[in-house]
């Protein structure tokens, strides 16, 4: 059995993580660390996992992170990469599901994030955690950055035209919503009931700092420099609790059949589901679930292709990803406690 640990057990990721844990069949959960909530059961806070998690959440000072086979990071940005150096050393894989070690370039990561990199040696040995892309790596890999939930379902939907050679890699539009979720637990005016019922709205217009995650990852698919993609992204707020919805526009440079370019690009990816033509895919055909569900379309026959792309963003887009890459890391079968059918409605 794989002795799993979790940093920052209380957020939305960290109760997710629990949940496809505490089924997985090769997996016992050892610790889970909470400052404010240390002594505290999880199942206290988090009823649905009554009967499935007996643990309490410990002092993350206290609790035996050193004596797991691997820890996950459930953590804001800037934690992991304080705490990953000692857990490495002790032998402990880590999977950060924050942002410490996405961005490849520090001085690019503190420039977006606002902080100074903690461990900026461990930033170049870190694999980027999508599976789709970096399986390989992550088979070796004792630190994997797993990807953003913007970011996933953005460059799984690009990735077959990207790769291909066949778009214009300097005029791609990432038009994306997602639901209130994703702003984390916590307590904010903007994502407050009243805030964010009945109500649609962009945000990071300017610039999100999920973009150059994004635009790292084209880049290397396209075998270019980052600097080389351009990309416009425009992140949405909608009115559910789970869901990313990614509306993803590409100048066709060169014909080809663009179906069957999806089909065969992922046809050996079990968490990726490329829709018949005409599809329109929903984000309650993902929720709870680690998959994602791509559709093509061609408007009015144009120059123009638009790839629909949706995710659940806890788990396919964080908790669920996360787990994937822990099968991958430790040899098992990489749908192994990610068997669960979306749930409807």
């Amino acid at each position: 059995m794989i002795r799993a640990g979790i940093v920052g057990g209380t957020g939305y990721t960290g109760v997710e993580l629990l949940r496809l844990l505490a089924r997985h069949p090769k997996v016992e959960l050892a610790a889970i660390t909470s400052r404010g909530e240390a002594g505290t059961a999880v199942a206290d806070m988090f009823p649905s996992l009554r009967g499935s998690v007996g643990l309490k959440f410990s002092d993350p000072k206290e609790a035996p992170l050193n004596g797991c086979d691997v820890v996950f990071f459930a953590t804001p940005n800037g934690i992991a990469m304080q705490q990953a150096p000692a857990l490495l050393d002790a032998g402990v894989k880590v999977i950060d599901l924050a942002a410490d070690f996405r961005i490849q370039n520090v001085a690019l990561w503190e420039q977006w994030y606002g902080m100074s990199h903690a461990s900026p040696a461990l930033v170049a040995e870190a694999v980027y955690g999508l599976p789709e892309v970096n399986r390989e790596q992550i088979c070796g890999a004792r630190l994997v950055a797993n990807p953003g939930c913007y970011p996933t379902a953005t460059q799984l939907g690009f990735l077959p035209l990207v790769e291909a050679g066949c778009v214009d890699l300097e005029h791609l539009i990432a038009d994306a919503k997602s639901g209130v979720s994703g702003a984390g637990r916590k307590a904010e005016t903007h994502i407050l009931f009243s805030e964010a019922s009945d109500n649609f709205k962009a945000y990071g217009v300017p610039g999100h700092r999920h973009l150059p995650e994004i635009r790292q990852g084209l880049a290397r698919a396209a075998g270019r420099e980052a600097r080389q993609v351009g990309l416009t992204f425009v992140p949405h707020l909608t009115p559910m609790i789970r869901g990313i919805h990614a509306t993803l526009y590409a100048r066709v440079t060169r014909e080809e059949d663009f179906q069957a370019l999806f089909e065969q690009r992922y046809a050996n990816e079990p968490f990726v589901d490329v829709l018949p033509p005409k599809s329109h895919p929903e984000t309650r055909s993902v929720r709870a679930a680690n998959m994602c569900r791509i559709a093509l379309h061609r408007p009015q026959g144009g120059d123009t292709l638009v790839v629909l792309s949706v995710i659940d963003n806890l788990v396919k887009g964080a908790a669920g990803q996360a787990v994937q890459n822990m099968n991958i890391m430790f040899g098992l079968d990489e749908c192994s406690g990610l068997s669960q059918v979306p749930v409807l409605p």
